[in-house]
């Protein structure tokens, strides 16, 4: 009967240490936790700004120049580049599929502009860009037109959504609804108050955390995406809880049910 006392007590305490052992901590389980938060370097920033993304380096800027009398134009645009074949009614190879070149921004924040040469591009806006190259191209050509986009922008969603990854932007003016609506929305485990941004500025990385049920949140500087931003939507207690659970714990209870039984059976 000892014995039997004595073995109660030695499984007791170990589902109590199981149990203890399941429940981890938020900062084991929720990415870029206790990551410092610059928040008056997030102040400074205007919105002005977030909803009109600069220059950065390693962009790709597709820029097309065109004018009343195109010949002038020539000179200042890229050639076209195959990319592949496009295929006619009857599935047969066609013709070669045509696309522009794009500009890589340098690691010293210039681009090499046919005729005009180096040019600082970096950390000015698509039309501060545009502009600078009427001014410079108008030496040249006659009431020139300049068209520039980021051809490569970008934006990262992990967490609690239901498609996570990276998606390809076309339109450069990304808000973060939009962005989670690219991911399938969040799950109903994201925490619709805790959704964070972290962002690579002047070689800091800036982290903001926004409410979704804020109407506030519109006047955020981080509402609206810049190229290479990382969204994540960080779980809720449960899910946490649910992450953490010690998988083998059902293997040692149902391990220490049977010794139970089995000492039971010997004691009678």
């Amino acid at each position: 009967m000892r014995l039997l006392l004595r073995f109660k007590y030695s499984l007791g305490l170990l589902l109590l240490i199981l149990s203890m052992g399941s429940c981890v901590s938020r900062k084991e389980i929720v990415y870029f936790y206790d990551e410092e938060e610059v928040q008056q370097q997030i102040q400074e920033l205007k919105l002005s700004e977030a909803s009109n993304p600069t220059i950065t380096y390693n962009d790709q800027l597709a820029i097309t120049v065109t004018a009343l009398e195109q010949e002038t134009a020539i000179p200042f645009n890229l050639p076209m580049v195959g990319t592949g074949t496009i295929l006619d009614n009857n599935l047969i190879p066609n013709r070669t599929q045509a696309q522009v070149q794009t500009y890589l921004v340098d690691p010293e924040g210039e681009i090499d502009f046919p005729v005009l040469g180096k040019i600082e591009v970096y950390g000015l806006t698509r039309k501060e860009l545009a502009a600078l190259l009427k001014e410079r191209i108008a030496a040249y050509v006659k009431d020139p037109m300049v068209i520039v986009r980021i051809s490569n922008f970008k934006v990262t969603v992990l967490g609690e959504v239901a498609r996570p990854g990276t998606f390809s932007i076309s339109d450069e003016y990304l808000s973060l609804p939009k962005a989670l609506g690219l991911a399938g929305d969040l799950t109903i485990y994201g925490r619709r108050k805790n959704v964070k941004v972290l962002r690579e500025q002047d070689g800091k990385m800036l982290q903001a955390t926004l409410d979704l049920t804020e109407p506030g949140i519109v006047e955020s500087p981080f509402y609206y995406l810049k190229q290479n931003d990382i969204v994540y939507v960080e779980p809720n207690g449960p899910q946490r809880q649910a992450a953490s659970y010690n998988r083998n714990a059902s293997v040692y209870i149902s391990v220490a049910s049977v010794l139970v039984s089995l000492m039971v059976l010997i004691s009678r």
